[in-house]
C-alpha cells in the first residue's frame, strides 16, 4: 500500500472563509480547503483569493478543486501554480482523463458519481492518484435518488456496493482509500461507529465536515494500549515460531500478523501526525 497519509481526520473548510482556516488545520489532522460544493458560484473567484493568500502547512492541506468538466478547474489549477499546495481533490473525478491535467499534483480522486465509481479502477492507476474518496450524497443524486440513507441510519445498499468498490480500487492499485463525510453532525455515537468500521475496513482515513467530528474520528484510528500490546505480543511470538502458531487460544497465521503489523503502523502514523 501506498505510504501517502495525512493522518485518520481530514476536516473540509469552505475556502472563501479565511478565518477558519488556521482553526480548522488545528482541530484536524489535515485541511481541505473546499473551492466547489462548499462554495457558491458567485464567490468562487474570492475563494481562489483566499487559498492563494494562504499559508497553511503544504503537508497537512488539500484543496478540493472544482470538477474537470467545469470552467472554475482550470482557474482552480492556475491559481494553485503560485501556491506551495501540491495535493488536491478533484471532484466527481470519471475517468482516467480528468486526471491528465493535474499531472504537477498529487490527487485525491473523489469518486461521486455512478460513472466516478464504476471508473474506480482506471482511476485508481493513475501514476498522480495518491488515494480515492468516494461521496455518498452526490453518488445517490447522480442515481436520481433522494437519500444515502435509510430511516435508522445505515446507508443503502447501493452506498455500501460504491464504497466497497472504491476501497477494493484503491487497494489494488496499492493507493490509499479515505472514507466519505457522516452528515449528522449531533450523532457523534453514530460516527464513532462508521469511523471504527471505516479503520476495520482497511480506509487510512475519514473526513468529516465539523471541528467536533475531528477528535471522534482520531480517537477511532488510534489502537488502545491493550490492541498494541497484543500486536507486539504477536509479533514477538512470530518471530520464535514457524508456520501457524496457537497464541491465547487464537490460532495466529500470515493475515493475522499483517493485522498486527498494521496496527503498529496506524499507531506510529498517528503519533507522526500529532494526532
Amino acid at each position: 500500500m501506498t505510504s501517502f497519509t495525512m493522518g485518520p481526520a481530514l476536516l473540509f473548510c469552505p475556502a472563501d472563509r479565511p478565518e477558519r482556516f488556521g482553526k480548522a488545520a488545528d482541530r484536524a489532522s489535515a485541511v481541505i480547503l473546499d473551492l466547489e460544493d462548499a462554495v457558491a458560484p458567485a464567490d468562487k473567484a474570492a475563494a481562489r483569493q483566499a487559498v492563494a493568500a494562504s499559508r497553511l502547512d503544504p503537508r497537512r492541506t488539500i484543496v478540493r478543486v472544482n470538477p474537470a468538466s467545469t470552467a472554475d478547474f482550470a482557474l482552480d489549477i492556475e491559481m494553485l501554480k503560485h501556491t506551495a499546495y501540491r495535493t488536491v481533490m478533484l471532484a466527481k473525478a470519471e475517468a482516467a482523463a480528468d486526471l491528465w491535467r493535474l499531472s504537477a499534483f498529487s490527487v485525491v480522486a473523489l469518486c461521486e458519481t455512478a460513472v466516478g465509481v464504476l471508473n474506480a479502477p482506471a482511476i485508481a492507476a493513475e501514476p498522480n492518484v495518491v488515494a480515492l474518496m468516494w461521496g455518498a450524497e452526490d453518488l445517490v443524486a447522480s442515481l436520481g435518488g433522494s437519500s444515502s440513507r435509510t430511516d435508522n441510519g445505515s446507508y443503502r445498499q447501493v452506498a455500501l456496493h460504491a464504497r466497497s468498490h472504491v476501497l477494493l480500487s484503491a487497494a489494488a492499485a496499492g493507493k490509499a482509500a479515505m472514507d466519505s463525510v457522516y452528515i449528522d453532525i449531533a450523532d457523534l455515537d453514530g460516527l464513532a461507529a462508521e469511523a471504527r468500521d471505516a479503520v476495520a475496513s482497511g480506509f487510512g482515513s475519514k473526513a468529516c465536515i465539523h471541528p467536533s467530528q475531528a477528535p471522534i474520528i482520531s480517537a477511532a484510528y488510534r489502537p488502545s494500549s491493550e490492541e498494541i500490546d497484543y500486536a507486539r505480543s504477536i509479533l514477538a511470538e512470530a518471530a520464535r515460531s514457524s508456520g501457524v502458531f496457537q497464541y491465547r487460544g487464537r490460532m495466529i497465521d500470515g493475515p493475522i500478523l499483517r493485522h498486527a503489523e498494521q496496527t503498529l503502523a496506524r499507531s506510529n502514523d498517528i503519533l507522526a501526525a500529532g494526532n
